[in-house]
């Protein structure tokens, strides 16, 4: 963290002469945040207003909407905060903070928006949106290997600027290159490298981080072990601001092979999908192969059928996957043919789902799609049998809408403890599933019958995965798994053993201890131990 400057973490402690834990009671208006926040420390040549955008400013509406890809939290009945703070420095982070407890309003942080319940930028008691869209620094030194990021940095970003200084690293990060990288990694991060070197968080060697009185620790040492371990898969705005990240980079090849091969269950999809649970989690580390499932029309008038598609990277050439997949799974006929040699960076581009071709500056742009959304996901222990595979194929068909992906686990995944990080679900995994439902159509109606779909796939494939507690992933955000209501231990702990079972509990402790007051908070935080 040399980036932040010694006057900087001055002004930043001097702010605690300016906190109070009282909280006004009184309706606060957007200009009383505005006058809060020139009465803070501030670096002179930034002002602290300078960086806020309340709702009579021409560009709040623009500045709020950027990043809210989930347009079922994009309405005009959607609570809109008092202000949105861009900040552009890191002096407006504990600026800010000093106005929460003077004026008691909640603080929701946001990096990137793809939170799929929304919970970083609305609330339902007055708030205003932090918003780490403009910290976008990627420092690369190829002499460690290494490289920090900032937390408002994208995952597109992440991965262009390391591919503009080599051609043999790379980093395990997700498949959607507009994620942002502060809520990504904070709830562990996976992507196709993760069978190979684990997932983002199992990579991250450093931190900074805000605390609730603002002070601003700029490496794992000085914020302690402990919070070090919280904000690596525990959710990072459940403890303070995140920074940014040190990374570990990985090697990759210089040609990596990709590949997408599709069947119908006419064409053998039923046993291709069984044979696959067996086959992918425990392959050859270097092969990532991840199945998805849709429905789509079948070959007759008003006939349904799946469609199953199996979507591979290996890291190394053409030559050596067909071989892997003739022997491991030859039902899939993978021809060379089939297959596209490229570079890594490349092949970033292929799993964000650009055509073979595209200029990899594409992952350079910050503008999510906008879709209607609902999300759920699950995990599976033990391979699923062939009439199982059955009826999920029949189910699928039956509720339409609704898209399946499961991601294999194994390798790397399968050595490294669960108690390495707050990320649970390691051994003992066949595969993670997302339920994926996107829609287009505005309106309540639309909204309801499409959530109701994923509810039902998901209650169906209740025999067939995890149990005691059912798991449940963080960066599929699903308030379904449970709610704070009241911001208690024992509400907290419906949701926090299904996202991180044993581990909860010492993130209760980490959270009581860092956060006393529970100060950051949102309907899936961790709780305080009272």
């Amino acid at each position: 963290m040399e980036k932040i400057s010694t006057l900087q973490k001055i002004l930043a402690f001097s702010l605690l002469s300016f906190f109070t834990a009282s909280y006004v009671t009184s309706q606060i208006t957007p200009p009383d945040f505005l006058r809060c926040l020139d009465r803070q420390p501030s670096d002179p040549t930034s002002p602290n207003s300078a960086a806020a955008y309340i709702p009579s400013n021409a560009s709040f509406s623009a500045v709020l909407r950027r990043r809210i890809p989930n347009l079922r939290f994009d309405k005009p009945t959607t609570p809109k905060p008092i202000a949105v703070v861009a900040a552009a420095t890191w002096t407006h982070l504990p600026a800010a903070l000093g106005c929460s407890r003077e004026l008691g309003i909640q603080v929701r942080i946001r990096s990137g928006g793809h939170d799929f319940e929304g919970l970083s930028y609305i609330s339902n008691v007055p708030f205003y949106v932090l918003d780490m869209f403009n910290f976008r620094s990627v420092d690369v030194n190829l002499t460690e290997a290494s490289a920090w990021v900032d937390s408002g940095v994208t995952i597109g970003e992440l991965c262009y600027r390391i591919a503009e200084k080599t051609k043999v690293y790379g980093f395990p990060a997700g498949l959607y290159p507009t994620l942002g990288v502060g809520g990504h990694f904070s709830g562990g991060g996976y992507g196709n490298l993760m069978r190979k070197y684990g997932l983002s968080v199992d990579n991250v060697v450093g931190s900074g981080i805000v605390d609730s009185n603002g002070n601003i620790y700029t490496d794992r040492v000085s914020m302690g072990e402990n919070v070090f371990w919280a904000i690596r898969g525990g959710g990072g705005a459940s403890f303070g601001i995140v920074l940014g990240y040190r990374i570990r980079l990985v090697p990759v090849p210089e040609k990596v092979t990709v590949f997408n091969v599709s069947r119908t269950v006419e064409d053998g999809a039923s046993d291709l999908v069984w044979k696959w649970q067996e086959f992918a989690y425990k392959t050859d580390r270097n092969l990532f192969v991840r199945l998805t499932l849709t429905p789509v029309n079948g070959k007759r008038a008003g006939e349904k059928t799946v469609l199953a598609s199996f979507v591979g990277m290996y890291l190394g050439r053409s030559d050596g996957v067909v071989s892997i997949l003739n022997r491991g799974l030859p039902e899939l006929r993978l021809k060379k043919t089939d297959c596209t040699e490229m570079s890594w960076i490349e092949s970033v581009v292929f799993w964000a789902g650009y055509p073979i071709g595209t200029p990899t500056s594409v992952l350079l742009n910050r503008e999510p799609p906008k879709l209607f959304m609902k999300r759920k996901s699950d995990y599976v222990k033990n391979p699923i049998s062939k009439p199982g595979i059955d009826a999920i194929l029949k189910k699928l068909t039956e509720i339409e809408k609704v898209k399946m992906v499961w991601n294999p686990y194994g390798g790397r995944m399968s050595e490294i403890p669960e108690t390495r990080t707050p990320f649970p679900h390691r051994s003992g995994n066949v595969f993670n599933v997302e339920y994926v439902v996107d829609w287009s159509e505005s309106g309540d109606d639309a909204e309801k019958d499409h959530v109701e779909r994923a509810r039902k796939m998901h209650e169906f494939m209740t025999p067939y995965v995890s149990t005691n507690p059912r798991e449940a992933f963080l960066n599929y955000r699903d308030l379904d798994v449970g709610s704070n209501v009241n911001f208690t231990y024992e509400e907290g702990k419906v949701f926090g053993v299904k996202y991180f079972k044993n581990n909860f509990e010492r993130l209760v402790d980490v959270k009581s201890r860092f956060d006393p007051d529970n100060f950051y908070r949102n309907e899936q935080s961790i709780p305080v131990r009272k």
